[in-house]
């Protein structure tokens, strides 16, 4: 018989961190709310009948945002066999009011109390003894971070779910408990008697949900015990509820933990009035996205790459006086020795080993962008990051929630697209949908290096600039958009918890690196192998005089005659080959496929990574190269992205919106760039110049102008 035990708690209380050492999963670890979408499971390491299931975080059961009726429908409906509820030792009064909540479930419960390690250090003292003896259920110490008391945690779990008693739930005022005891009368058979003080108190708060689950049609005269509440405790029922809570809580602190006084003044307060800064904030986080880009993809990262790609798909390297020829040199040589034919030879060769060697060639950059990206949001940087750009985001019509699915999607564009559903304005979840894939990805990374390392000159400013281009894309749409009538409703308040800095252990930035570069390499294996596979075959196969069959050239093959007829779109932004609108088309598989397409067709075969360097000089201009790597960061994104905004749009005509606005934006962002500075360059001035300078005036007229659209909403809503 399989156990179900299911981990609860609040946002950043250590509950995900906790989930993967119980599981062995891989599942993304953070450090600000939301990162749990959808609920999780994995086996208990050791354990093969014991199932973890990982809730999104959740202050309480309450059904306000999205993970509070995830978490709700799956505890009320799906019912665990226990529940393993994480809470934050350094802020226990929050943690234990959804404690409070779960008690009512009638669901076994056992206690952990996470972060006891830092409790000590600040001189508090917590009774796990007495913190039981008042909850009336089993409590555990444990570190998340170090990894200790987890075990213990979770075997108190799975014993509570085959034997443990249900846990009773917490008294509240007599006056209170009268009514509530008036409704779980009426409900009579209506739930089981372990749900009935769950429902009653759901019923007293008016819930907006409750109907969902129970038959209310045979509830009567419930109305009049909750009105006389209401004018007992001269309050709302909602409002008596959670100050009840709150008076049951402080009660049971004051009788479990000793507090000793805290220093005016901690590392976290200290640090902060530096990096949230009014003034200072933007700037410095600039300064360090900068530094991060700049490490990854310009000095550290660019020499592993460039070891990768001149030895190990190159000419070869020596270890210890033993030369080891390259992968290419390998596999030709095998080719050879079995008489291979011509034709499968450059397949491999020319096609397979270009186009996957050339995407893989980028992982040790990508590896070295998400350690420093998953070091900043180990420590807890990363979370302010979130609170800084609610700031700046206000202004540009977007909401500080907005970012959390951007930050997510610096690694990949589904799961940022996936977690916006976090946010409650429908609006700005529109939005936030809509501009997330703007933010570069670790998919278009490759093509940001290729192209600012190799044909932007070498410029140091290039990548960097991929990333501050993105944020810019993402906070003038804002702009524009919160000015329509269709995204004009007002912003929704953003608040979260910032958690105290702390050195994130080495094991954790390193598993939450190789999760996302994980599924970078998979993907190399597999859509990206696939798809250098149809170009070779597509660029190599053709009609020719004799029929149909090998081409001589690439320019007669079948991906030619597709590139040729849709070049001319691209013309104005100045890459208007066959090869970069091909390039531009295989992308929309996989960003990836925009290196391996170009690696097939401009034949980056030779053994050292120098001829790509070459070969991309003679193809684009820095001018050239910078519009097209703007285009590609910017428009529509990949099928896997594509699939995720039509899921959280659900709609189509919100999809294709979507699809429309991104792809017109960045045409209209890259022919701007090429045309303006093709005209600064060399002073040449035509039609697409004229147009480009038009578009600019009507960009600065759509950012400067009236929000007449919100002026109305707000007005409307007044009446």
């Amino acid at each position: 018989m399989t156990v179900k035990i299911a981990l609860a708690g609040n946002p950043n209380c250590g509950k995900t961190t906790v989930f993967n050492n119980l599981t062995g999963s891989n599942q993304y670890v953070g450090n600000w709310p939301g990162v749990t979408v959808e609920k999780k499971e994995g086996l208990l390491k050791g354990r093969s009948d014991v199932v973890i299931m990982d809730l999104p975080g959740i202050y309480s059961l309450s059904p306000y945002t999205a993970e509070e009726v995830i978490a709700r429908e799956y505890l009320v409906m799906e019912r665990p066999d226990a529940i393993l509820n994480i809470i934050d030792g350094t802020n226990i009064e929050r943690n234990l009011y959804l404690t409070t909540q779960l008690l009512e479930l009638g669901i076994p419960l056992t206690l952990a109390v996470n972060m006891a390690d830092v409790l000590k250090k600040q001189g508090q003292i917590l009774s796990l003894k007495r913190l039981s003896n008042e909850l009336g259920v089993t409590v555990t110490e444990i570190s998340a971070v170090k990894n200790w008391g987890l075990d213990e945690a979770a075997e108190k779990a799975v014993r509570l779910a085959k034997h443990g008693p249900r846990p009773m739930p917490l008294r509240f005022n007599g006056r209170l408990e009268n009514s509530l005891f008036e409704i779980t009368a009426a409900l009579d058979k209506t739930v089981p008697n372990e749900q009935k003080r769950f429902f009653a108190i759901k019923l007293f708060e008016r819930d907006s949900r409750i109907d969902e689950h129970i038959d209310l049609a045979p509830i009567h005269n419930i109305s009049k015990a909750i009105a006389d509440a209401e004018k007992i405790f001269d309050d709302d029922s909602e409002s008596i509820i959670i100050n009840e809570r709150y008076t049951v809580i402080s009660s049971i602190i004051k009788k479990c933990c000793i507090h000793k006084p805290a220093p005016a003044e901690n590392a976290s307060y200290k640090i902060d009035k530096i990096l949230t800064n009014r003034f200072l904030a933007f700037p410095i986080f600039a300064l360090i996205m900068f530094a991060v880009y700049f490490i990854s993809v310009t000095t550290i990262g660019t020499y592993l790459s460039d070891f990768v790609n001149n030895s190990i798909f190159g000419s070869g390297f020596w270890i210890l006086n033993t030369f080891v020829p390259g992968i290419p040199d390998i596999v030709q040589n095998l080719l050879l020795s079995i008489n291979a034919s011509e034709w499968l030879i450059s397949l491999i060769i020319d096609g397979i080993i270009a186009g996957v060697g050339s995407v893989l060639g980028f992982v040790p950059q990508i590896m070295v962008l998400f350690f420093l990206l998953s070091f900043l949001e180990g420590c807890g940087y990363m979370a302010r990051v979130a609170f800084i750009m609610d700031r700046v985001f206000k202004k540009f019509g977007l909401s500080g929630k907005s970012f959390i699915p951007i930050m997510i999607g610096a690694g990949c564009g589904v799961p940022g697209i996936m977690s916006s559903r976090t946010i409650e304005n429908s609006s700005d979840r529109r939005m936030t949908v809509i501009t997330t894939t703007f933010i570069p990805c670790g998919a278009k990374l490759p093509m940001i290096a290729m192209l600012s390392g190799v044909a932007a000159g070498n410029a140091y400013w290039a990548a960097p600039s991929a990333y501050l281009i993105g944020l810019c894309a993402i906070m003038v749409s804002g702009l524009i958009l919160k000015k329509t009538k269709i995204f004009s409703d007002n912003n929704t308040p953003f608040i979260m918890e910032l958690p105290p800095y702390h050195m994130p252990t080495f094991k954790n930035v390193m598993r939450n690196t190789w999760d996302r570069a994980e599924t970078f390499i998979k993907k190399a294996g597999s859509v990206i192998l696939l798809s250098a596979i149809v170009i070779w075959l597509l660029s190599n196969l053709g009609f020719t005089n004799s029929g149909f069959g090998f081409v001589n050239s690439y320019s007669d093959g079948i991906l030619a005659f597709l590139g040729k007829a849709v070049s001319y779109i691209f013309i104005p932004l100045g890459f208007g080959s066959w090869e970069a609108a091909v390039a531009v088309l295989t992308g929309l598989v996989a960003k990836e496929n925009i290196v391996s397409t170009l690696a097939v067709l401009l034949n980056f075969n030779a053994p050292e990574a120098a001829y790509a360097a070459n070969a991309l000089d003679g193809y684009f201009t820095p001018l050239t190269a910078y519009s097209f790597m703007v285009f590609n960061l910017l428009c529509m994104p990949c099928f896997a992205a594509m699939a995720a905004i039509s899921r959280e749009m659900n709609s189509n005509k919100w999809t294709l919106f979507a699809f429309f606005y991104q792809t017109a934006f960045a045409y209209i962002v890259s022919m701007c760039i090429y045309q303006i500075g093709l005209f600064l360059t060399t002073a040449e001035f035509g039609f697409f110049t004229a147009l480009s300078f038009a578009a600019v005036l009507i960009l600065i007229y759509l950012l400067f102008r009236k929000n007449t659209a919100s002026h109305q909403s707000s007005t409307t809503d007044s009446l």
